[in-house]
């Protein structure tokens, strides 16, 4: 079994890097975060804070950009191309295919969000900017957020098309970082029922503002060991529900 899904990652891996779109978003993410060296260099105060904030923001959003236009699209195209049909009359089972395929995708944006992180590393160490244990603190947690998202996108992606997944997944992301403010809205409130649909969205969405700690890694906060383990289990706990929902979701899929 594992040497099955290894194969379809490495396959995935392969078919990712061919993506045009990816090296795009690549390469305007590697200018915005050269680029912030002229930005941090305009502003007389909190150079180095400027300079990291710009990197981290680049970082994470094309990062997850490629996640979700890149991921949404890779079932799509085996189905698309009927060569769905071919790998799986072979001894695979759907749900290997469709972990296999995940773990390709995850795979190739660590490695893209590793290229990004050296150069943002690069661009502190030319201006002087401090580096310590809370930047990689905050990349290992930017790697579970990534897992996270590519879960979602595939399990969207198991069962509708590549538009609406990206509709459907970049809405997650967006309502996954505002999960506590809702939490919060909805404890403050009067209402028993606003608190309970508040509370039951809290639970079914993603926490992605957990995942988040570049702003303690810019201004030199400390980071607790909590911050770091407790995110990563949960990401992890949250990746292996919605993949046993994908995979569920695919077997029962119909490609006629």
């Amino acid at each position: 079994m594992i040497a099955r899904v290894l194969t379809i990652a490495w396959n995935t891996g392969r078919e990712a890097v061919r993506s045009k779109l990816l090296y795009t978003l690549l390469f305007f993410a590697l200018v915005l975060i050269f680029a912030s060296l002229i930005l941090a260099g305009i502003s007389y105060v909190e150079r180095d804070r400027i300079l990291q904030d710009i990197g981290f923001a680049s970082i994470r959003f094309f990062a997850i950009a490629i996640a979700i236009f890149v991921g949404v699209g890779l079932i799509h195209k085996e189905v698309d191309r009927r060569t769905v049909y071919t790998i799986l009359s072979k001894p695979l089972s759907r749900g290997e295919f469709l972990i296999g395929k995940y773990a390709g995708l995850v795979a190739t944006l660590w490695l893209q969000a590793a290229i990004m992180v050296a150069a943002f590393a690069a661009v502190s160490l030319l201006r002087g900017a401090p580096l310590g244990a809370g930047h990689a603190a905050a990349f290992a947690l930017l790697a579970i957020e990534l897992a996270v998202v590519v879960a979602i996108a595939t399990l969207f992606s198991a069962f509708t098309t590549p538009m609406l997944a990206t509709l459907f997944t970049g809405g997650v992301w967006i309502a996954g970082n505002l999960t506590r403010n809702l939490r919060d809205l909805g404890a403050d409130s009067e209402v028993g029922l606003v608190r309970q649909v508040t509370s039951l969205l809290y639970g079914v969405l993603p926490d992605l503002a957990s995942f988040n700690l570049s702003i303690e890694a810019a201004h030199g906060l400390p980071v607790a060991a909590s911050d770091v383990w407790l995110p990563v289990a949960y990401g992890s706990a949250y990746v292996a529900v919605v993949l046993v929902c994908a995979v569920s979701i695919f077997e029962r899929r119909d490609f006629k």
